[in-house]
């Protein structure tokens, strides 16, 4: 009997236990659902809150003035050390050494560095390279004046299953997406994203969809080529958009070369792909002709559009949500397409009433009056340099800052002096913006300073971390 009733008591709390796991599991299942919901309602970005105009809508938020930018620089033959360095200038009108490079980490050899994107808490910048595929992945939280190498990721085409070209580095929760430019078949351009925790961790790739396998995604035109290049998300509206460009063997090809090669030319992207954000899945695929590069999203909470522009066809086009599904349109034409002006960065601004237009082979900078995002109107231009590649802006909008470099065999000779030539091919530029024009500030001439070929722009700040220059001696703004 004894014995009867301790079998029906171990039944009985077996069967407690299994009701607890369950409610525990419904538990976790709600949670989670609910902090999915609360993440895509509340991490939207305000215009009195938003970041550094084209940054992850997930990352940590600063107004007010940015201490530091942060240079990710190619390394040039016969300049400095020759390596790719991550360059540190002052840029607080507060700093005594306002306008000066203070510090620089250098990485070792060139690897074609290219773009890159802190973490979500922001606490670590990840710098990508597109010919050795490393990544390279700084602290800027401990001292925001000196950035101090982290970690090196030397094993990405491995993990990734082949992927080769590591381009954009953006933040999601506690994760950082990737999106590659290239594979290790045939370094054509056929490629995927790839996802990483923040401490560097390989999480999975995700596959462009292609003519072979469209990966469910429905193909809206006549192209899915797999080719990748930028990544953005919409956490709002559950989306993340990629866009397209070309493969390692194109990109690290002499640009003259390329341009005299039809069969070379004929590989570049044709598409934009809408993905289901949460499940990372694609969803549609779009026709955007001639290398639709950036992606910049709209930051209003009701404006469900991103902007792109294509390098070979200078077109703005929208990409846009309408009765609950997506759509592309040409809305604006840059300069002369058929003087080949190469739009490549772009930027929006806070307001959502302006895209700012880089073209590389003129050197100008352009601002589009994008108050109907169907309709770009050219409302300002001006000449930065022999060529400009990156713009930033500020997170208040009144200062903006450029660099030359696109890449290291498509760069203009370093030749000074002849019609139109400045003399200064490799630079970082600083401007202040009224709402009208550009007021020149400053320039560091990175040829003269021995630092290489300047490419990507990130800021930095003390107030993001509750710092001051003053607080600790660690913190000395000058780098010894």
């Amino acid at each position: 009997m004894t014995l009867l009733l301790n079998l029906n008591l171990i039944e009985e709390n077996k069967h407690r236990s299994a009701q607890k796991m369950k409610i525990r599991k419904l538990t976790s299942m709600f949670y989670g659902m609910l902090m999915s919901s609360f993440l895509a309602l509340v991490l939207v970005p305000t215009h009195a809150i938003s970041d550094e105009t084209c940054m992850s809508p997930y990352m940590a938020k600063i107004v007010g003035q940015e201490d530091y930018v942060y240079v990710w620089t190619l390394g040039q033959v016969g300049v400095g050390d020759e390596q790719d360095k991550l360059v540190t200038i002052s840029v607080n009108p507060a700093s005594p050494h306002y306008g000066n490079v203070i510090g620089h980490s250098s990485v070792g050899g060139r690897n074609e560095a290219h773009h890159s994107g802190f973490t979500d808490d922001r606490h670590y910048l990840w710098a990508a390279t597109l010919d050795t595929s490393k990544i390279f992945i700084f602290d800027v939280h401990s001292n925001p004046s000196k950035p101090r190498l982290h970690k090196v990721i030397t094993d990405f085409v491995k993990a990734s299953g082949g992927i080769v070209g590591p381009h954009t580095t953006y933040a999601l929760p506690g994760r950082m997406m990737i999106s590659g430019l290239s594979n290790n078949q045939d370094f054509g351009g056929r490629t995927a994203l790839v996802e990483y925790t923040n401490d560097g961790t390989y999480v999975a790739t995700h596959h462009m969809p292609h003519d072979e396998n469209l990966m469910g995604a429905v193909k809206t035109g006549q192209i899915a080529d797999g080719y990748g290049y930028d990544v953005r998300a919409l956490p709002r509206r559950n989306v993340m958009i990629t866009s397209s460009f070309t493969g390692w063997n194109n990109y690290m090809m002499n640009l003259g070369k390329l341009m005299g090669d039809a069969e070379a030319m004929k590989r570049f992207g044709n598409t934009v792909v809408v993905w289901d954000l949460h499940s990372r899945k694609p969803r549609k695929i779009f026709d955007v002709p001639g290398s639709p590069l950036e992606i910049r999203c709209a930051w209003g909470s009701q404006n469900n559009y991103c902007f792109t522009t294509t390098a070979l066809t200078s077109q703005i086009w929208l990409i846009y949500e309408k009765d609950n599904d997506w759509h592309t349109e040409a809305v604006g034409t840059i300069a002369d397409p058929s003087k080949i002006p190469l739009p490549v960065d772009i930027s929006i601004s806070a307001d959502d009433k302006h895209l700012w237009v880089n073209t590389w082979n003129d050197g100008k900078t352009r601002v589009y009056d994008i108050s109907n995002p169907h309709n770009a109107v050219l409302a300002y231009e001006h000449q930065i340099g022999d060529q400009v590649n990156m713009l930033s802006q500020s997170w208040d909008g009144k200062r903006v800052y450029f660099t030359s470099s696109l890449l290291a065999n498509w760069d203009k000779p370093n030749e000074a002096g002849g019609e139109g030539k400045e003399g200064i091919p490799q630079f970082f530029k600083a401007f202040h913006w009224d709402g009208n024009s550009l007021s020149h500030q400053f320039t560091i001439d990175f040829g003269a300073e021995k630092l290489g070929m300047p490419h990507q722009m990130r800021f930095g700040a003390y107030s993001l971390y509750a710092k001051t220059p003053e607080n600790s001696k660690n913190l000395a703004e000058l780098s010894q």
